[in-house]
């Protein structure tokens, strides 16, 4: 049999064509093999971190169907107990301690302003928002230096919120009280419409 004809035969192209797409298929279906089972894997390794890490559920796993144990796993409020130049640790809701790890591209901010990581301090009330690493630590895309918490029976102020006459509107002061019923009140309007 003739080499040259067996290589330009018909058969011969199918079987290439048909030997070639089925080892494209096999390389495919053994990527996908591969992708699943590194995210198997991660979940696993996170899964493992997840009760010590997280505080867990109260009533385990199977108990979790009502709002009051559902976890924050993507970001966590509350009073800085610990911080170093790469991790702070949270304690949140409920006294569970969560770590925060803080990267470069970690942005910080108090009200507007962008801050470092040296700014913050224990005792500093935050809100961080990130993504849960295999350890089970967040990994901070945003931190947010909050105001202190107002004790029993006061409001918190908000910045910048003040009347025309200058008094703070939702916490005003007795000396801002008291001015505030020394000045006339406003006999024109504040713009006329026509």
């Amino acid at each position: 049999m003739n080499t040259d004809k067996f290589f330009t035969s018909k058969a011969f192209k199918i079987t290439f064509i048909v030997t070639v797409e089925i080892i494209i298929i096999l390389l495919t279906f053994r990527a996908g093999m591969f992708v699943g089972y590194r995210r198997a894997d991660f979940t696993g390794r996170w899964g493992d971190n997840y009760q010590m890490n997280f505080g867990g559920p109260q009533r385990g796993f199977m108990g979790m169907w009502d709002d009051r144990d559902l976890i924050d796993s993507n970001g966590t409020f509350g009073d800085i107990i610990s911080i170093n130049d790469t991790e702070i640790t949270v304690k949140g809701r409920d006294n569970v301690e969560k770590i925060i790890t803080v990267s470069n591209d970690t942005v910080i901010k108090e009200f507007r302003d962008d801050i470092k990581i040296t700014d913050l301090k224990v005792g500093d009330n935050i809100v961080s928002i990130g993504e849960p690493d295999e350890s089970g630590k967040i990994s901070a895309k945003l931190i947010r230096l909050m105001p202190p918490p107002p004790s029993d029976g006061e409001r918190a102020p908000n910045p910048g919120t003040t009347n025309t006459n200058g008094m703070n509107r939702i916490n005003p002061s007795s000396e801002q009280q008291d001015s505030a019923k020394q000045s006339p009140p406003m006999t024109e309007k504040p713009f006329d419409i026509k």
